[in-house]
């Protein structure tokens, strides 16, 4: 029986040994083909080196992406081929106040960030997919505008000006109506986090953003001319990215779609906040 338990090992060594890969595991599964470890477990982790910061400090040459838990700080470490660095668990502040009103916003994580879950601007979240009240709505911006505008369905407040914008630039700090109301660190999302969220989200039609945690719903749009899109069936939503002078980034959601894209930055859209 040794022997045929020695027969194995070595068959298994030189298997690990031809393939570059080793799995760790207690069913004798073959490790992914993308792994050069593959560790499997439903009832153990994953054991990094644990350390002091000293002892952290005196490894010689670490890798770039080399990791340890550091006992002291109680967090993972990974060294960047600079500097070490930590690892801390995302903590969102469930209440985020307003600077210029006092309405105070709920926050959560998701996809790695924080996002306030309504409107910039709105009295309370949505109470339905198709709400089309203003007050879950909130305001309306035009791209690197700070100025939010309400409607009511028959009016703009305040009085609706710009037709056009033509300005080679991504929406800036100082005009980000996020940064501005919220404080420090609260931005309107990128396209690309846009995009990443609606892939990872899956989201097809309008019930997909609606479904999520940040319950984003149809919430209209000001037209060119100020007049009131159709809130309640269709919604777009900026993000801080310029196509060109007179384009830029938008996710935008509807009955039969959800998608990132572009559209004209006199245009009035809604606003969701994030911070990193």
């Amino acid at each position: 029986m040794k022997h045929i338990f020695l027969v194995f090992v070595l068959l298994t060594a030189i298997t690990s040994t031809v393939l570059g890969q080793d799995a760790v595991n207690q069913d004798f599964s073959p490790p992914d083909n993308s792994a050069m470890l593959d560790v499997k477990s439903t009832n153990k982790g994953f054991l990094p080196p644990r350390m002091t910061t000293a002892q952290r400090n005196a490894i010689g040459s670490p890798a770039e992406g080399l990791v340890i838990y550091n006992t002291d700080q109680k967090t993972l470490n990974v060294f960047n081929g600079t500097s070490w660095g930590w690892m801390t668990p995302l903590v969102c502040l469930p209440n985020v106040t307003s600077k210029l009103d006092g309405k105070i916003y709920n926050a959560i994580a998701f996809s790695s960030q924080c996002w306030i879950t309504r409107n910039l601007g709105s009295e309370h979240q949505a109470t339905a997919i198709n709400d089309a009240t203003s007050a879950s709505a909130g305001c309306y911006y035009q791209f690197n505008r700070k100025q939010g505008y309400k409607h009511d369905g028959t009016t703009v407040t305040p009085a609706w000006t710009i037709s056009a914008i033509s300005e080679n630039s991504d929406w800036q700090a100082a005009n980000d109506p996020c940064n501005l109301e919220l404080g420090a660190g609260w931005r309107i999302p990128t396209y690309s986090e846009w995009e990443y969220v609606d892939a990872s989200g899956n989201w097809n039609n309008v019930n997909g953003p609606w479904n999520s945690p940040l319950k984003i719903h149809p919430a209209g749009n000001i037209t060119l001319n100020g007049l009131l899109g159709p809130r309640g069936i269709y919604g777009n939503y900026w993000s801080s990215t310029q196509y060109d002078a007179t384009i830029a980034g938008i996710l935008g959601i509807a009955p039969g779609y959800t998608n990132v894209f572009s559209n004209n930055k006199a245009f009035g859209f809604s606003v969701r906040c994030v911070k990193d």
